[in-house]
């Protein structure tokens, strides 16, 4: 079965990578404790210890088999290395100013995991890094938002 690489940045790969590093190296050891500590209490039927970290192992496990698959169907890109003369592409950081030239916002275009609007990331596949991706700086994008289509003028954009 062929499966697309989907693109993440740099450090988006670093932090699944400490992520599953601490599943593997301090959370399973810490429920695979719990879970014979638990047993060493006799009864397991009313045992909500055991159950609770029945639970969470299972939840470890699971989550340690979806950032495995997620790292090894990555398309890792290094923001650093891109030099696209100016043009707005995945991983790039791209300052923008709403039309009416009173609003300035800085996004980074990164992969859906990493994705967070508090830091300035977006997800590739959001409406506004769609509308600026293979544009360049000086351009005018339009972006469908539920409040209607804004037009934003790309000020600059950076590959850090």
């Amino acid at each position: 079965m062929m499966s697309n690489k989907i693109p993440i940045t740099l450090a988006g790969a670093e932090l699944l990578r400490a992520e599953l590093q601490r599943l593997k190296s301090v959370d399973r050891p810490e429920v695979i404790t719990a879970i014979a500590d638990a047993r060493a209490q006799g009864d397991l039927s009313e045992n909500a210890e055991y159950d609770a970290a029945r639970e969470r192992q299972g939840f470890i496990e699971g989550r340690i088999i979806e950032l495995e698959a997620k790292l090894s169907n990555a398309q890792i890109i290094d923001p650093a290395l891109l030099d696209d003369d100016g043009r707005v592409v995945f991983g790039s950081t791209v300052e923008l100013m709403d039309t009416s030239g009173t609003v300035s916002q800085t996004y980074q275009i990164v992969g859906e995991d990493e994705a967070d609007i508090k830091l300035g990331k977006i997800s590739y596949s959001s409406p506004i890094a769609r509308a600026l991706i293979g544009k360049f700086s000086g351009d005018v994008a339009e972006v469908r938002t539920p409040g209607g289509v804004k037009e934003f003028e790309i000020v600059d954009v950076k590959y850090q």
